[in-house]
């Protein structure tokens, strides 16, 4: 069935649809755990009972979305081993120690906390639990730190050496490897994007509860807190937006050609295309709808400013326009209405409309997914666009590939559809399902057994009979064992 078939192809497609699955869950986790940090500290320094009930409401979300996040995640590293076993080997010498640095820093920091953050709120004392809160937050941003790192080489590799066998090998500094030219842009731009994706989901929760009950305490307090984040950052990461693509057309420019679909080069002034086919073949973009000059201005600062095409690149070079061309544009527009809807939500706050506008929930419900389509049209904007290489300019990715045939990886993408779309399938329904019921005082958070975690060895100990046991707690202590 797949003979015929492309195995080159076929890797790529596989990567591509395990690491967008996977991709999803951090770009939440990431910015839900600094939202929990926040409503645990809101609540310890004002006392309010709203704060703690929304802390344990999203703990449950959070618990299901970090553990599919991680899953997902493992399969990713099998395949440099399996479908990209050349990449591993001439790039392992840089990619590997990224990647373990992340295991020894994140990993690490959230496995020692992450139990207390979810089970531990009535075991130990307030501070204690609001620190491991705090370290769980920090993990997920050292984790992205580090993967974001490795990412960033393969785009704009620096402080390497080639070896005698065609190796990568770290340089004399580990710090020009670690924070390359297009890191502290890739790094910022990715984080802002993650916080808005858990403020729109958040927000858009909030909405869908105010729409049934305009009166649930729960509900305003989250909208608005929601609201507040779409308006104050959604502006920021235009900006950071901003100055990651202008260090792109510093370090990448062909990759800002395909974003911009010039094919031709312009002498005077280059044109901001809103809509066009590309086409690839004929090296020219189809039915274009542009802004004269409005790129050498974004791009330049220079109505004038000359602006190359891929006109000057060899088409050997050249990455695939219309994926790239395209992505750009849907991240773009939705970071746009994200701003907008940020600003509507402040309209709503002055005129003391806020909760009571029916159109604006509605809105912030169509707008809740919107952060993880944007997140994947960046991560495409800029993978893509870096084909075809896998270490830019340095290492093509059809020279990176496992010495594999069609079918042995079309049997793997096959497995993979079908295991991922049935579990993570039925985790993202379970979070759904959770985000449907209302918020409300006296919220639960994460439950464990009533005997507590299960024993890996050993006799575990049923209740005993006597009173003066004290494994049997008295009533007012019961709590502590339903995870209240």
């Amino acid at each position: 069935m797949f003979e015929a078939s492309d195995a080159l192809l076929l890797a790529r497609i596989q990567f591509a649809f395990t690491v967008s699955f996977h991709f999803i869950f951090p770009a939440f986790s990431i910015g839900l755990a600094s939202y929990l940090a926040v409503l645990e500290g809101l609540w310890l320094k004002t006392g309010k009972q709203v704060y703690l009930d929304l802390f344990k409401y999203w703990l449950k979300i959070f618990a299901m979305a970090f553990a599919m996040g991680v899953v997902s995640g493992i399969v990713m590293s099998y395949q440099f081993g399996t479908n990209w076993s050349v990449f591993s080997d001439k790039a392992g010498s840089v990619i590997g120690p990224l990647m373990a640095y992340e295991v020894l820093t994140a990993f690490f920091l959230e496995a020692g906390f992450l139990g207390v953050m979810l089970f531990g709120m009535n075991k130990v004392g307030k501070k204690l639990h609001f620190t491991a809160t705090l370290m769980v937050a920090v993990g997920t941003f050292i984790s992205a730190f580090w993967i974001l790192s490795a990412n960033s080489w393969m785009q704009t590799p620096t402080g390497y050496e080639i070896g005698a066998n065609g190796q990568f090998l770290p340089g004399e500094s580990w710090f020009d490897i670690v924070f390359n030219p297009s890191f502290p842009y890739r790094l910022v731009h990715t984080v802002i994007a993650a916080y808005l994706t858990t403020a729109f989901v958040v927000g858009g929760v909030g909405a869908w509860h105010l729409l049934k009950d305009k009166t649930n305490q729960h509900a305003r307090k989250m909208f608005s807190m929601a609201m507040w984040m779409a308006a104050l950052v959604a502006p920021v990461q235009i900006f950071a937006g901003d100055m990651h693509g202008l260090n792109t057309l510093e370090h990448q420019p062909t990759k800002v050609m395909a974003m911009e679909g010039h094919y031709e080069s312009h002498s005077d002034g280059a044109p901001f295309y809103l809509f066009g086919i590309p086409n690839d073949k004929t090296q020219k973009l189809d039915y274009a709808v542009g802004i004269p000059k409005l790129s050498s201005l974004i791009l330049k600062h220079d109505l004038d400013a000359p602006l190359a095409g891929l006109d000057t690149v060899p088409d050997a070079d050249q990455p695939p326009v219309f994926p790239v061309f395209w992505a750009f544009r849907i991240m773009v527009a939705i970071g746009t209405c994200m701003m907008l809807l940020g600003f509507w939500s402040l309209f709503a706050r002055w005129r003391g409309t806020i909760y009571d506008w029916p159109l604006l929930h509605r809105a912030a419900i169509v707008m809740g997914p919107s952060g993880f389509v944007a997140v994947i049209a960046g991560w495409v904007t800029t993978e893509v666009g870096r084909q075809p290489f896998t270490v830019y300019g340095l290492l093509r990715t059809a020279q990176s590939a496992s010495p594999l045939d069609a079918p042995a990886v079309a049997a793997s993408l096959l497995a993979f559809v079908l295991v991922y779309f049935a579990v993570f399938g039925a985790g993202v329904w379970y979070i759904l399902k959770l985000m449907q019921k209302p918020p409300h005082t006296g919220e639960k958070g994460v439950k464990s057994t009533e005997k507590g975690p299960v024993r890996a060895a050993g006799i575990t100990p049923g209740p005993s009979q006597n009173p003066g046991d004290p494994s049997v707690l008295p009533e007012d202590h019961k709590e502590a064992t339903d995870g209240r």
